[in-house]
């Protein structure tokens, strides 16, 4: 494999890693524009803003846009976070110049006044099927207890509120604000030739308004608080925690993922152990999420509302066992495997190295072979595991508890 990288006259940055023994080709343009880059009088602008890509530009319309992909065979899709929003095609080589020429068009969305009221019904619905899922109601809540007035409290689909007072001339500016040239990263993975990647954006993409956004990236470190949902339909008690974590910008994030593996991992840590193996919870995990300039691990938990307030405390005494004794050698190289294996298997794939690449870049500034990754990751000591812990404690924590027990308490 081999890292290419060019900056175009406009400020665009184009981060290429190829790799003749593939078959396919990923390309995707990251752009630096999240629900924490919103306003409250526009949240949800971002998610909003990525469906509206693909209601078509001044050359096509949304029909054009899907058929365009389809002809080709190509795989398309877009996601949009706290902090990004990534627009991504994956093909055949010999159809990447027209795929690509469909993406980069998408980013240049008309905006036109019909597609967006009939889109703000989608939005809309989409935000109350999420409010039917007890999940997603307990992790809205949790990361707006954490976060607090921070930034990333927001949620990234808004509000029912929020969207049907959106205006179309308010996506509009947000969009010239945040879609410059300078806020975007393109990333190509997989089998191509660099040149004829350079050759693309600059006819594609060599056109695009130049502009760099700025971002409230302050460090926040969460409150200890407790919240209970009355949800009283609800068969299972379900639980989130968050805990404040490194930043993506710190050298301890590798150890902080391991350190999530040996916790929670779903396939076997210490809490599947302890709530999944004797059936006292159905499911329970923890992960690491790194944000920029903050971070947090999650605690998912759920389970028949009559164990809960016993499997908070069994959740509890893990946490404290860990911060007092640490992880053991075992269970570090337990996880590390855990870790090694599945970033192998997700780089055999184009679309599973784009991720890594253009997140890297886009935040760090730095590119990661796999090689580089695991030797990251092989590199981290049980010493490392308890310098996090040290200066990240995982008990007290945010805790949102959502179902039809009220009555729970916090364990700490």
């Amino acid at each position: 494999m081999t890292f290419h990288q060019t900056t175009l006259s406009n400020g665009l940055e184009v981060v290429a890693e190829l790799n003749d023994e593939v078959r396919s080709v990923a390309a995707g343009f990251f752009v630096r524009a999240g629900s924490r880059d919103e306003s409250d009088d526009v949240s949800g602008v971002s998610h909003f803003l990525e469906h509206m890509a693909f209601k078509g530009s001044a050359s096509r319309d949304a029909l054009a846009v899907n058929r365009d992909f389809d002809e080709v065979g190509a795989k398309h899709n877009a996601q949009t976070s706290e902090e990004d929003t990534l627009y991504h095609v994956t093909c055949l080589p010999e159809y990447l110049p027209r795929s690509f020429e469909v993406l980069a068009d998408i980013l240049r969305p008309s905006l036109r006044g019909d597609d967006f009221e009939m889109e703000k019904q989608v939005i809309i619905e989409e935000i109350h099927m999420y409010m039917d899922n007890p999940m997603s109601v307990a992790y809205e809540a949790a990361k707006a207890a954490h976060f607090g007035p921070h930034p990333l409290g927001r949620s990234i689909l808004g509000s029912v509120e929020s969207i049907k007072n959106m205006t179309v001339e308010q996506m509009r500016g947000y969009y010239q604000s945040r879609y410059g040239a300078g806020n975007i990263v393109l990333a190509v993975s997989g089998n191509d030739d660099w040149s004829r990647l350079v050759d693309l954006a600059e006819r594609y993409c060599g056109g695009w308004p130049q502009g760099v956004a700025g971002r409230d990236a302050l460090v926040r470190r969460g409150p200890t608080s407790f919240q209970a949902i009355c949800r009283a339909d609800d068969q299972q008690q379900t639980v989130i925690g968050v805990a404040d974590a490194p930043a993506l910008e710190s050298d301890d994030r590798h150890a902080a993922q391991l350190l999530a593996t040996i916790l929670g991992d779903h396939t076997g840590s210490r809490l599947y152990w302890t709530l999944i193996d004797p059936g006292h919870a159905d499911g329970v995990d923890v992960s690491y999420q790194d944000y920029n300039n903050t971070g947090v691990f999650y605690t998912f938990l759920s389970c028949d509302p009559d164990e809960a307030q016993a499997n908070l405390g069994r959740i509890e005494s893990v946490f404290r066992d860990a911060m007092r004794e640490g992880p053991s050698e075992e269970e570090l190289a337990q996880a590390r495997n855990k870790v090694l294996s599945r970033t192998v298997l997700r780089s055999e794939r184009p679309m599973g190295r784009l991720g890594s690449l253009g997140f890297q870049w886009l935040y760090r500034r730095e590119y990661l072979s796999v090689e580089d990754e695991l030797a990251a990751f092989d590199r981290v000591t049980t010493d490392d595991l308890r310098r996090v812990l040290d200066a990240f404690p995982l008990t007290p924590w945010t805790i949102v508890s959502v179902g039809p027990n009220v009555e729970i308490k916090p364990p700490f």
